[in-house]
């Protein structure tokens, strides 16, 4: 049991009759920068992720290589 169109629409109407139009396109626009700014943070600190992951396996080869060198 959902909302069908019909009541989708009435909620719509409702709410430009309470905001305005002007208001709810200032609400959009600000929403729509909210959204993108958490996406590239979330892009950003998986990027990050990686490289530091990278940084460690290297770490760990380069530590690795070394053990082997002195046996």
């Amino acid at each position: 049991m959902g909302f069908g169109w019909q009541e989708l629409l009435i909620i719509l109407v409702i709410v430009a009759l309470i905001f305005g139009t002007k208001k709810l396109r200032a609400i959009g626009s600000d929403l729509g920068g909210a959204v993108k700014g958490f996406k590239d943070s979330v892009s950003d600190a998986k990027e990050d992720g990686k490289r530091e992951n990278q940084v460690i396996s290297e770490t760990t080869d380069a530590e690795n290589q070394e053990k082997e060198t002195e046996k």
